[in-house]
């Protein structure tokens, strides 16, 4: 199977003006920025598709249904050109509770206790278990993560769909590698986060890495 992971395109969360909006995570939109990586990673994208003779006639693109994933989606597609578009929940970004769309400095002033136990937590090596307060840990999406799989490997089994796209977000990114490749927790604590519209390619059993960070 043959997979391309791709992290959305800049957002306005990425550069701070959700934190003056404070629109829900599901209607964070892309910048105008964001949308010109998406296109011209887009366009890279097909073009690395073309040289490698990855035939896209049968291809599937599975994306979180947030906003800036299908706006991310939208933009590659322009250049992918894959008709069979589909979303699914279990990709959507880790749920952040109390502190959606807050500032670091209002964490601390507003939640103290719950930001006290959540750094301690992450500094004892703890980054893959730590739940946000009322929301979710990255092991958290990892478990739902791990029950898209079982959505790709039937359609795989059933219908031979071999070829995905998958829009999502950071953490869900690392977590879908994790359970793809049986990473450790110690692994996900030294993975950095994907730069936006980076694009993690998976061939079968083999990690091929971010391959267009030149961009």
């Amino acid at each position: 199977m043959h997979i391309f992971l791709i992290r959305h395109g800049e957002s306005i969360s990425n550069v701070g003006e959700n934190f003056v909006k404070r629109l829900p995570d599901h209607l964070v939109p892309l910048t105008e920025r964001g949308r010109n990586q998406a296109a011209e990673n887009g366009k890279w994208l097909a073009e690395y598709c073309r040289k490698k003779n990855i035939d896209l006639s049968g291809a599937r693109i599975w994306r979180s249904p947030f906003l800036r994933t299908r706006q991310t989606c939208d933009e590659f597609n322009r250049f992918l050109g894959i008709k069979d578009i589909r979303e699914d929940i279990t990709l959507t970004e880790q749920q952040f509770g109390l502190f959606d769309s807050i500032t670091n400095e209002q964490r601390k002033s507003m939640y103290p206790n719950e930001y006290e136990e959540y750094v301690r937590q992450i500094t004892n090596q703890g980054k893959f278990y730590a739940r946000l307060p009322m929301g979710e840990s990255p092991f958290d999406v990892a478990i739902r993560v791990h029950q898209f799989m079982g959505t790709i490997y039937r359609d795989y089994e059933k219908h031979g769909i071999d070829t995905l796209f998958i829009f999502t977000h950071g953490t869900t990114l690392r977590a879908f590698l994790l359970r793809w490749f049986h990473y450790s927790p110690e692994w996900y604590h030294e993975e950095g986060n994907p730069k936006n519209c980076w694009i993690r390619e998976i061939d079968g059993q083999n990690d091929l890495g971010y391959i267009n960070t030149n961009l």
